[in-house]
């Protein structure tokens, strides 16, 4: 019973990566337009993919907590 419980909680977590993937797809899509409409602001753009790099730590953090919640109890 614990187990089974234990299996829905790690899934959950797992589920943190869709949301991070769907929020990194619309911000890289949005960058390209922008250097598309404005190439001279391509530096200032780059950074935002800085930042599209960082929020990908939210899915890495789920991985690791259902990973956690698997193998440790």
């Amino acid at each position: 019973m614990v187990k089974g419980l234990i299996a829905i909680a790690a899934g959950l977590a797992v589920c943190a990566g869709l949301g991070t993937g769907i929020g990194e797809g619309i911000a890289a899509s949005k960058a390209v337009e922008a250097v598309g409409r404005n190439p001279e602001a391509e530096g200032k753009i780059r950074t935002m993919i800085l930042g599209i790099a960082l929020s990908e730590t939210v899915a890495i953090y789920g991985l690791l907590v259902s990973l956690i919640l698997l193998f440790v109890y």
